[in-house]
């Protein structure tokens, strides 16, 4: 089993470990729910609008909502706001429920909320419905070039 997020994973050497389950429902509260993982700890890739044309992904906590101001301040817009469903699938190449951060479409920045960094290892999205991937916040975070700031309210 291999998807864009595992090929792009595997292309550099990351260190990753691929958790499977029972796909019924979207979301990271379902998610860490199947596999006994705490929810601060699973990782939802969210995908915003951050100026005419231009989009960014939000790497936030399960337990936590994105706020869109601090995206905007931390993207140096005035305004940020969640894509809708078909304009995330189009940029990211996948389906709403199974989008990763890694290997998207188009490349697109990263901004992380710091809070995750607090975690040993994270459970996120591994490209599609049902596949997880365990990994180290700090990995995520090098591999995206990520930008590490206060996203959530």
């Amino acid at each position: 089993m291999s998807t864009k997020a595992i090929q792009f994973l595997k292309k550099r050497a990351a260190l990753f470990e691929i958790i499977k389950y029972e796909h019924k429902e979207k979301g990271a509260e379902y998610a860490a729910g199947s596999i006994g993982y705490p929810l601060e700890k699973t990782i939802k890739t969210l995908v915003a609008e951050i100026g005419q044309t231009q989009y960014a992904i939000a790497l936030m906590p399960g337990n936590k909502k994105l706020d869109v101001k601090k995206l905007a301040s931390a993207c140096r817009t005035k305004r940020a706001a969640m894509v809708d469903r078909d304009t995330a699938e189009r940029l990211t190449g996948y389906l709403v429920g199974g989008i990763s951060p890694f290997g998207l479409k188009r490349s697109l920045p990263s901004i992380m909320d710091e809070s995750i960094m607090h975690h040993d290892a994270v459970i996120i999205n591994g490209g599609q419905r049902g596949t997880m991937l365990k990994m180290k916040p700090a990995d995520i975070a090098g591999l995206l070039a990520c930008k590490i700031t206060d996203i959530a309210r």
